[in-house]
């Protein structure tokens, strides 16, 4: 397994796009060896570095790009063979497009018409060649990991459920191990259970055990520290039940975390430097979103204005920054009467507060357009957990433990939550919103807000996650 941003990625999924990306630059470079092939000074000049550099990386990143926003690298859900040519052929077609704005806008980026024709079919053969080979491999290549979890409790099983819904990882539970209350759910999951704890050492040699996941509801007088020790030392990975949940599921368990992981698990570092360039990069892309999108929010704004009676833009109060409040802006999607009646409340799915203009605005996110206006100001951030209301946050805070820790960073137009957790309207759901928020102040990162930003550009183009 390999972490990425404290998550656990499969090694399957690194090698498909690192493959990938060198089939399809090698699919260009065969595209026009094939154009020039009866006139090798022509091919020569063609792809002399570096002036075919720049159009052979924009070629490949765009087709990856339109692969990734396609889930063609999402290894957990299983397709048929003709769901994989459908999805691989709206992936070109979607590049294809995207490669014609490019070279409009960027002339110099152009491969020409030969080539390119050439490329696609190429690259089409090749994103399905290399998943074919790929399954039938990798078995063979990838022999896994043996894991052994230590506990068999609530906190156990839900490790082991975990790693078995990531069947990505390919690793195998060879055993839970001790005797704890609750150790008969372990039966549902059908895994083993080992013991006594004293002979950890000589199971985790004889099984092969590559990984060690403690996971005991109560360590004292039951920790094996001795044999934990003696096996990290010897190469065997020992991790945290906590620390693994998190890795596995990208958020933070409220229901079994103690207050002692925060203190002393690594993260939640925020250095001085970072926090300024996360600044300087919000207020720059603010100005530069602001300017681009404002013909779209002209557009947005007259459609407001015609379809019901009211301002164009809605204010609204929201905790930000250290508790501070300030006026979030966004287009106004509702009745100017929609909170008359019963007050503040959370929106729900096909609200008959909405309007017509409104639906369409909410489920592409352009009402939230000018709060690019909040991002310059200072109030908010690009990435960040998203602002709530005051009646909320003050009744969550005496619900939900560490709900107040959100506000330690500014809010952002788009975060970890909103990307991870459909729409929620309810205490459980700003709960679990929560999980995945305190995940991203733990692993708080420039590189990590890319990652987010780049996975909410596919959830607004496809439509997700709106309300």
């Amino acid at each position: 397994m390999i972490e990425v941003f404290s998550q656990y990625v499969s090694p399957k999924r690194i090698v498909l796009i690192g493959g990938e990306a060198l089939l399809i630059a090698l699919s260009i470079y065969c595209a026009a060896a094939m154009r020039f092939w009866s006139d090798i000074s022509s091919l020569q000049a063609y792809i002399e570095f570096p002036y075919f550099a720049l159009p052979l990386v924009a070629m490949v990143l765009t087709f990856q790009v339109c692969f990734y926003y396609n889930d063609l690298y999402d290894l957990n859900t299983p397709r048929s063979y003709q769901d994989r040519i459908v999805d691989i052929g709206r992936s070109i077609g979607s590049a294809c497009c995207v490669l014609g704005l490019l070279y409009f806008l960027i002339p110099g980026l152009i491969v020409g018409r030969g080539v390119l024709f050439i490329a696609v079919g190429l690259i089409g053969v090749a994103a399905m060649a290399t998943r074919s080979v790929l399954e039938r491999v990798w078995p063979a290549a990838d022999t896994g990991q043996n894991i052994l979890i230590l506990g068999c409790g609530p906190m156990a099983v839900a490790v082991a459920r975990e790693f078995r819904n990531r069947s990505d990882l390919n690793v195998h539970i060879v055993a839970l191990m001790g005797q704890e209350a609750g150790a008969t759910q372990e039966t549902e999951l059908g895994y083993p259970v080992a013991g006594p704890i004293g002979d950890i050492e000589a199971f985790a040699s004889s099984e092969n055990v590559s990984r060690i996941v403690v996971a005991l509801e109560n360590r004292r007088g039951m920790l094996p520290v001795r044999s934990l020790v003696r096996l990290r030392v010897s190469g065997v990975r020992v991790e945290d039940a906590h620390t693994a949940l998190a890795a596995l599921s990208g958020r933070i368990w409220l229901e079994t975390v103690q207050p002692s992981w925060f203190v002393f698990s690594d993260g939640f570092h925020r250095s001085r430097l970072m926090l300024e360039v996360k600044r300087t990069v919000d207020l720059a892309f603010g100005l530069l979103g602001l300017i681009v999108s404002f013909p779209v929010m002209a557009l947005v704004a007259l459609a407001v204005k015609l379809d019901s009676p009211g301002p164009v833009l809605y204010r609204q109060t929201r905790v930000g920054y250290r508790g501070r409040q300030f006026q979030v802006l966004k287009f106004r999607s509702m009745r100017t009467d929609a909170e008359a009646a019963n007050g503040a409340q959370w929106a729900s799915v096909c609200d008959s507060r909405v309007t017509r203009v409104g639906r369409f605005i909410r489920q592409f996110r352009l009402d939230e357009l000018p709060q690019f206006v909040n991002v310059i100001r200072g109030e908010m951030s690009f990435v960040g957990p998203r602002p709530e209301r005051p009646v909320f946050v003050e009744e969550l805070n005496k619900v939900i433990p560490y709900y107040d820790e959100r506000h330690s960073v500014r809010p952002g137009l788009t975060g970890w939550a909103q990307i991870q957790y459909p729409y929620g309207a309810s205490v459980e759901d700003s709960r679990r919103k929560l999980e995945y928020d305190l995940f991203y102040l733990k692993n708080m990162s420039l590189l990590f807000d890319l990652a987010i930003v780049f996975d909410t550009v596919r959830i607004v183009l496809g439509a997700k996650g709106s309300r």
